[in-house]
């Protein structure tokens, strides 16, 4: 038997707003809104937020992939996110960023890795 990922978390001080950031962010529509645990169907995976009490924690980062990676880095900047910086090795280039809760994640060139 193999196990499959199902979603990833985030835990964050306010799950509603950075949901609704990156409903925006990803194009999609928010799913299910249980207080402190909102989820969104970014398909093919699953995003959940989480309400902590720790704030700035990062145990998790999500990567994701576009077909034009400097005009979405653009795009998600003007949204609110920041910019942490460039890297590339082996063929393959990434840009990292912050969403406003301050949580990093990649987006690669698609087909890159």
């Amino acid at each position: 038997m193999r196990i499959s990922p199902e979603m990833i978390t985030i835990d964050c001080a306010d799950p509603q707003a950075l949901a609704a950031w990156w409903a925006e962010a990803l194009g999609v529509e928010e799913v299910q809104d249980y207080d402190a645990f909102v989820v969104l169907a970014a398909t093919p995976l699953v995003l959940g937020f989480q309400r902590v009490p720790e704030p700035g924690k990062n145990r998790v980062h999500v990567d994701f992939a576009s077909p034009d990676r400097p005009a979405d880095v653009e795009r998600l900047a003007k949204l609110g996110a920041t910019v942490v910086g460039e890297q590339s090795m082996q063929g393959m280039s990434w840009t990292v960023l912050k969403d406003p809760e301050g949580n990093e994640f990649c987006l690669a060139d698609a087909g890159g890795h």
